[in-house]
């Protein structure tokens, strides 16, 4: 199932697009979306029409963590000349850098280097503290598409942890829509992709990532308790700005995709 809110920023509405592709209002169903839905039962067709094409926003309510990993991906390690790591990496961003998919993006004041980051996100169902990897991905709720767009000079040259670099407003938008996990047969065989003005930057697959999402939920909770809407960034492929020194100026358009959960549209300003 692939579920959207959708609306007003902080007035958004639950909804569902259905096999057709059209969006159907839910909210005559339930009061938002969230990991503690069960919607198999329901049949999207007996749901209202939205009409006209409202803005989209985050397509989960309520996420407590953003989790994010990096340098997990074999091409993306060797193209900033990093060694590949013997554990994951692990950083986090700010919630307050959430953002709707097709939100327009303004570059915070202070840095010259944002940069792009295809991301597949995956929405935790279901608490989990020392879980098997055999049994990681029985507390999936479902995954998203997502950018982790980055500052790499308030990440690189400002000293301390990443989050600096990654939290600013919009420089997180997740969606268009999240798909529930049922519907997602092996996150490790997904293609993933990034446009800046229409050029193809990022182009890889999760098959090629050091550590597969199964080991990574069991990885992270070794270390602390993940939480149902808890939400995990788990790398990027080849392709991003600071591999060859290009980064993103006003008017520039970013587009990030996930086979299976659609696609962003991000204009800079």
């Amino acid at each position: 199932m692939k579920l959207v809110r959708y609306g007003l920023a902080g007035a958004e509405k639950p909804g569902l697009i259905d096999d057709s592709g059209t969006l159907r209002d839910l909210s005559g169903r339930i009061d938002d979306i969230h990991v503690a839905l069960d919607l198999s039962t329901l049949d999207p067709k007996s749901l209202p029409v939205v009409e006209g094409e409202p803005r989209l926003g985050v397509p989960l309510s309520g996420i407590g963590n953003l989790i994010c990993i990096g340098l997990n991906y074999r091409d993306h390690a060797a193209e900033t000349g990093l060694a590949l790591p013997s554990e994951p990496v692990v950083f986090s961003k700010h919630t307050g850098a959430l953002a709707g998919p097709f939100d327009p993006l303004p570059i915070p004041a202070g840095t010259t280097k944002l940069d792009w980051e295809c991301e597949l996100a995956v929405v935790v169902g279901k608490s989990c503290t020392q879980v098997d990897e055999a049994r990681a991905l029985d507390h999936v709720f479902g995954y998203m598409a997502a950018n982790d767009v980055s500052a790499r000079d308030w990440q690189m040259d400002r000293g301390g942890q990443w989050i600096k670099g990654k939290s600013g407003p919009g420089f997180c938008p997740l969606g268009p829509f999240l798909v529930t996990a049922d519907q997602v047969a092996d996150p490790q065989n997904l293609s993933l992709w990034t446009n800046v003005n229409g050029i193809r930057k990022q182009d890889g697959t999760t098959g090629d990532m050091v550590f597969g999402v199964a080991f990574l939920l069991s990885y992270l909770s070794r270390f602390m308790t993940l939480l149902p809407g808890d939400v995990v960034l788990t790398g990027t492929p080849a392709g991003v700005g600071l591999g060859k020194g290009e980064f993103l100026a006003p008017g520039d358009i970013m587009e990030v995709g996930v086979e299976g959960l659609g696609s962003q549209r991000i204009v800079l300003n």
